[in-house]
């Protein structure tokens, strides 16, 4: 039995015939005028809990591309894999030296959606999901393709369902930035219209789906009147938004967000008011029960006119209890004790030769040393990263120190788009943010064409608007990309690596983890490699769950042996 995730690998796959549909792994970003090497057949292995996949690319031009519903038969309940065909995205600019010109596959269409380009590589993703109970065993089924000759094509696939499970609810806090009014405008809807709202919760949806907490969402405060110095907030349209991304109702597995914004209010004009909102904020949380880490996103990358500013804001919130101030700044004694969420970008982290693209480059641990005890550490992807201008600078030293970082855009390799789970496990860091998700979408471009941003394509943009022209008459949704695909994996590695440290194996757990990225600028970008350590991560996990607590009754249980 293979114990490893979704592993076609490339590096030691034997190429099949050019007229049978190859399997490739899902790290692969499959391009035009590039060899596709890949297996026959495709197999899978995943947690209780946890969704794998492959890559079906069908050889030659195939006008209308067509597939058939899978379903895998085992032990349990049949799993039913969800399908989409992958659509390009035309690179104009590269985002940096690694980046290059031309289509680079990313949105995950419905298979049947108009536009398909026989002219580029027709390519499904094909996902398996794994509840949390579903029965562990061997799951057997086979994919109807259609290829460029017309004739139907079968490839076998087997999953794997591990014994072991991942909580639904990611372990690592997390918050990307999303906002109604920019899906409106993506979409062409009124945001103040009920479609407009309802496919903002399909947005939010799928972002849960893949273990992504939001902030922003409709971006509207609750209205608050104050009495006597006391608040009066009517929760009404708030909790109708944002409680079944809170109380673990919306999706069948019970995934909840791990953190939400404070959304400021005009109507508080006074600090003694705003001190008074914020603590009915806290408060509401608390008669909820919602566990989710409410926190209040201060001025955003702060220069050093705006440090009174966040000094304010910090103050204000603080006399309200309970709420802790995130600030997105380096290390910065002007802003020292101002923040309870330090959350640098993630250039700060790892010092490397050439020029500095942070003006505090320290390790987390070191980072931590500066910081009052109770102070939390995250971090966040910018253009810090890959460069903020776009295409390989002139300077080889300057595109060195821009190239090789965890990256979200469209046009780096698969592993980057993953590597973040890994990085944060490694490092140590206490959560994650993003700034948008749709940022493409309030531009004059249309991002079906251009999601060129902040010298990256797509940086700050993880979906695509699924109008009725893309889609078809399935109407309008999110659409979803392999960028997003990559983080879910990453949040999925980073529960595998913690997962191994609680039932004992940290040090084998923290060895695996450097394997993959020994730095934030250092990514094994060899696909082959993620899947090996993957394989070899599962198996520890097998045996060390069977010895487990875990094992011995229904549910997440707190085993007994410790890192």
């Amino acid at each position: 039995m293979a114990a490893g995730w979704a592993w076609a690998v490339v590096a030691a796959a034997v190429s099949a015939s050019q007229q049978e549909p190859q399997v490739v792994s899902p790290l692969v970003k499959v391009r035009p005028g590039e060899a596709v090497k890949g297996r026959k057949d495709a197999r899978l292995s995943l947690a209780r809990g946890e969704c794998e996949a492959v890559q079906v690319a069908l050889p030659g031009k195939v006008e209308r591309p067509s597939v058939e519903p899978l379903s895998l038969k085992g032990p349990g309940a049949a799993l039913k894999a969800a399908i989409w065909r992958e659509a390009f995205i035309d690179v104009k600019t590269p985002s940096n030296g690694q980046g290059h010109k031309g289509p680079w596959p990313d949105a995950l269409v419905p298979v049947n959606a108009p536009g398909h380009d026989p002219k580029l590589p027709t390519v499904f993703y094909v996902e398996v999901c794994a509840p949390e109970k579903q029965e562990p065993g061997t799951y057997r089924g086979q994919l109807q393709v259609k290829t460029a000759s017309g004739k139907p094509a079968a490839v076998s696939f087997t999953a794997e369902v591990q014994p072991f499970a991942l909580p639904a609810t990611s372990s690592l806090p997390n918050s990307f930035g999303i906002s109604l009014y920019s899906i409106a405008r993506g979409h062409g809807l009124n945001p103040e219209s009920a479609q407009a709202r309802e496919l903002l919760r399909e947005y939010g949806r799928a972002l849960l789906e893949h273990r992504v907490s939001a902030h922003g969402m409709s971006m509207n405060p609750p209205p608050v009147r104050f009495e006597k110095g006391r608040a009066v907030v009517d929760w009404s349209a708030y909790d109708a938004e944002m409680a079944p991304f809170l109380d673990g109702t919306l999706l069948p597995s019970g995934a909840r967000f791990t953190s939400s914004d404070v959304r400021d209010n005009k109507q508080a004009k006074t600090d003694a008011e705003k001190t008074a909102y914020y603590r009915a904020f806290a408060e509401h949380y608390r008669k909820k029960g919602w566990p989710a880490q409410l926190f209040f996103y201060a001025k955003d990358e702060p220069k050093p006119e705006d440090v009174p500013l966040v000094k304010a804001q910090s103050s204000r919130v603080r006399a309200a209890g309970g709420i802790p101030v995130l600030v997105t700044s380096p290390l910065d004694d002007a802003l020292n004790g101002s923040a309870d969420i330090l959350t640098p970008t993630l250039n700060c982290f790892y010092p490397r030769p050439g020029p500095q693209t942070c003006p505090t480059v320290m390790e987390a641990t070191a980072l931590r040393k500066r910081l009052a005890g109770d102070t939390r550490v995250w971090w966040y992807q910018s253009c810090n990263s890959h460069g903020c201008t776009g295409g390989p600078p002139d300077d080889k030293k300057v595109d060195a120190a821009y190239s090789g970082w965890a990256s979200y855009m469209v046009d780096h390799a698969g592993p980057l788009n993953r590597a973040m789970g890994v990085l944060a496990f490694s490092s140590g860091v206490d959560g994650e943010l993003y700034f948008d998700t749709v940022f493409a979408y309030n531009t004059k471009k249309d991002p079906w064409k251009d999601v060129f941003e902040f010298g990256g394509n797509g940086d700050g943009t993880l979906f695509y608007p699924g109008t009725p022209d893309r889609v078809g008459p399935s109407g309008h949704q999110p659409v979803l990309t392999l960028r997003l695909k990559h983080i879910r994996d990453g949040l999925e590695d980073y529960e595998y690596l913690r997962l191994l440290s609680e039932l004992g194996d940290a040090a084998f757990a923290r060895s695996a983890a450097r394997r993959l990225a020994r730095t934030g600028w250092d990514i094994n970008a060899d696909a082959g490699e993620w899947e090996a350590v993957r394989e070899e991560v599962t198996a520890r996990l097998r045996k060390r769950w069977a010895e487990s607590e875990y094992a011995k009754g229904p549910g997440r249980q707190t085993p007994q042996s410790t890192p």
